[in-house]
């Protein structure tokens, strides 16, 4: 059996299939006079139409050749002499073509073969000639493409043949071999060999269909370009042996190159100058975001994925792809990233309002892409009512060449701030002796940070799992908000208490400590397995850390920090309020709508500074109570069941429970702050908002009960509250 270099393809002149004359003179004269009536080749040469090149060559057409003076026999196709190209248009002087009465028709080549039944019939449902019809040789050469296309046979070849009830049709095949294997070139190929044993598995044993090879060579294509590689092509067979192994090519389509072209906001390349955009962003913080390596294959879904973190940068406006072939190497691309910056510098300012400073202002001023390396630079100063912050920060999304994907933090801060703790709403607050100011700390510090997810190396696969390593270290004055040094605070009922931690105290508070000095080391874990990390509908959220404060002189407390925390959330679809959560047939629902459950709890062990200590209550804690105005403890826990549902298209309401508790702990910080502001130590709210989404940010604003007491509470936020 003869193939080309992609493999046998029916109906090409490189099969053998050829179309005997009979050796009948009335059947003679048919093939003689049929002759004038094939495609005229270029010199006026006739030629069958799926004659082999190896029996026939261009310009020639089969003859019969006399034998003894009786009966002719049937002789390949040879030479038939040239004839002069008449004037006229050939279609109009082309004689009728006569008609020869078929008597028989036989089919060879199939003895012994185990699907002779089957091919026997896929012959004679192939043909159109029937015993006792008259055909012409035009209509028998249209029955041997017919054959041939079934896709059953390597070799096709029609004989009349004399019988004594007039002209038998021979029809003699060769079949394909039986289906033993199917294999890929190259053998590294990604489709999977149970894949192609599950394609070909009704096949295997059975005699090689080539059209049927076709279909199959399309299913093993749509496989791929289900898994994302939409530029590989399967063609072939390159190989067919006579014991049935099948060899198909495939080219998977590679990439060659990732370039980077800056464009500017039209999209051009180039200036009005014609001078390419020259871009901010160095382009190997462009390339390390692309998984699709030179000399990979090319996925498309990969490819999106990699154009998604791109976006998640928030330093490009748009990003256009462009898949630029590589001349002379079928398959292979050079993927273009055409790359639209958007400004990444900003100057913000604001007014706002918290409890714990009441009414600032903020400015800041931030770039994140500094030096054009995706840092995050910023400088914030806060001034507000009761308290200020000035502080440096800067982040690196990104440690170049880890190939783990590590990011690092550090912040230079001063801050004035009046705690929580030393506050309370409805029993009055713990003043600075001596003037019966309010009392603030002051912290100047440092800390630094460095996050690593758990990918194994793999910087593009997403890893539930994350570890957190940090360093901190600051210097906390008590003082009164005027910036007075004091020591310490005299409750409403007259109690003096030390405002810093001291590892002498006393009741009486004579000898408390006039700073504290902060050092810790802190390790975390977090694992994530949210659909949004924004506004998540399923999914968990766990987090667990312990920082250890060491001791570098007398006024600093060593102490260790427990916390844990974990989040669930499950999809529902209770209220169907907005049109997205009553989709009509064939819409895809768009209804972020869950009941979401959170549980934090904290301890703390070793000499506790009292202003470290845990606060319960707030707009981030029980929402029916003020910021701290719960308790304030060693120890805490908090639950809280949320129900969360869209309403309008920006608008999303929830309703909710809060519970917390100070364990009874509050006495065990030292001058137990909380119980001298009698707070309760323990309480639960219900309540409900509103949460409006905007440029900025959602917005949240609710109203919460406090033990159900009559007493309520709103709350202004920015975001989800977890």
């Amino acid at each position: 059996m003869a193939a080309n270099r992609d493999g046998i393809a029916p109906q090409t002149p490189g099969l053998q299939a050829r179309l005997f004359a009979g050796s009948a003179p009335l059947l003679a004269s048919l093939v003689l006079a049929a002759a004038p009536a094939l495609a005229q080749q270029p010199g006026g040469a006739a030629s069958p139409p799926s004659a082999n090149p190896s029996t026939t060559s261009p310009g020639k057409a089969p003859a019969t050749k006399p034998s003894g003076g009786g009966p002719t026999a049937s002789t390949p196709a040879e030479a038939v002499p040239q004839q002069a190209a008449p004037a006229e248009s050939p279609a109009a002087i082309t004689p009728a073509e006569p008609r020869v009465l078929i008597s028989e028709v036989a089919v060879q080549g199939l003895d012994g073969h185990p699907e002779k039944v089957r091919l026997e019939l896929a012959v004679y449902n192939a043909m159109t000639t029937r015993p006792g019809t008259r055909v012409t040789r035009t209509e028998l050469q249209s029955d041997l493409s017919a054959i041939y296309a079934t896709g059953w046979f390597s070799d096709v070849n029609i004989r009349p043949v004399d019988s004594p009830l007039g002209v038998q049709l021979v029809v003699t095949v060769a079949p394909n071999p039986v289906l033993a294997t199917v294999g890929m070139d190259p053998a590294e190929a990604r489709i999977p060999a149970s894949v192609i044993q599950e394609t070909f598995a009704s096949d295997f044993g059975r005699t090689l269909n080539l059209s049927t090879l076709q279909g199959r060579m399309q299913e093993l294509q749509k496989w791929y370009a289900d898994q994302g590689y939409s530029l590989a092509r399967i063609s072939g067979p390159t190989r067919v042996s006579p014991k049935g192994d099948v060899q198909l090519l495939v080219r998977e389509g590679t990439v060659q190159a990732v370039e980077v072209q800056f464009l500017n906001k039209e999209g051009s390349a180039t200036d009005d100058k014609d001078r390419p955009i020259r871009g901010k962003t160095q382009p190997w913080v462009i390339t390390r975001e692309v998984s699709i390596k030179p000399g990979s294959t090319f996925n498309r879904r990969t490819l999106e994925e990699d154009i998604k973190r791109l976006y998640a940068t928030g330093l490009f406006g748009d990003v256009k792809v462009t898949l630029k072939p590589v001349p002379g190497d079928p398959g292979t691309v050079v993927i273009v990233l055409g790359i639209v910056e958007q400004s990444t510098g900003s100057l913000s300012g604001g007014l706002g309002y918290s409890q714990s400073q009441g009414i600032f202002g903020q400015i800041q001023l931030q770039d994140n892409n500094f030096l054009g390396r995706a840092y995050d630079l910023s400088t914030n100063f806060t001034y507000g009512q009761f308290g200020g912050l000035a502080d440096i920060s800067f982040t690196d999304p990104w440690i170049r060449g880890d190939k783990y994907r590590t990011s690092f933090r550090s912040r230079i801060f001063l801050s004035r701030e009046v705690p929580q703790v030393y506050q309370s709403q409805n029993n009055g607050s713990i003043l600075t002796t001596n003037g019966g100011n309010t009392v603030a700390l002051q912290r100047t510090g440092l800390s630094l940070q460095a996050v690593r997810p758990l990918n194994g190396g793999d910087p593009f696969k997403k890893a539930p799992w994350s570890v957190v390593l940090g360093f901190g270290a600051q210097e906390v004055v008590p003082m009164s908000f005027n910036g007075t040094n004091f020591t310490t605070g005299q409750a409403p009922n007259g109690s003096l208490l030390c405002l810093a931690y001291t590892a002498e105290p006393n009741s009486t508070a004579t000898n408390c400590a006039t700073r504290n000095q902060l050092v810790s080391l802190r390790v975390a874990a977090a694992m994530s397995t949210l659909n949004d990390p924004r506004n998540p509908t399923q999914g968990n959220f766990l987090s667990l850390g312990t920082e250890q404060f060491f001791s570098i002189g007398a006024d600093s407390p060593t102490f260790n920090r427990l916390k844990a925390s974990f989040t669930h959330y499950i999809p529902v679809n209770l209220l169907k309020i907005y049109k997205g959560c009553r989709p009509k047939p064939g819409e895809t629902p768009d209804c972020k709508q869950a009941l979401a459950f959170q549980i934090n709890m904290g301890t703390n062990l070793g000499q506790l500074p009292p202003y470290e200590a845990f606060c319960v209550g707030g707009s981030n804690s029980v929402r029916g109570y003020y910021d701290c105005g719960l308790g304030a403890g060693r120890s805490y826990v908090e639950a809280t069941l949320e129900y969360r549902f869209p309403l309008f298209s920006i608008i999303s309401g929830e309703l909710f429970f809060d519970a917390g508790s100070t364990l009874g702990s509050q006495a065990a910080v030292q001058g137990n702050p909380g119980g001298l502001l009698g707070k309760p130590g323990q309480g639960f709210s219900i309540g409900t908002g509103l949460i409006v989404t905007t440029p900025v940010g959602p917005l949240r604003l609710e109203v919460a009960s406090q033990d159900l007491s009559g007493n309520w509470r709103f709350n202004l936020g920015v975001g989800w509250k977890f």
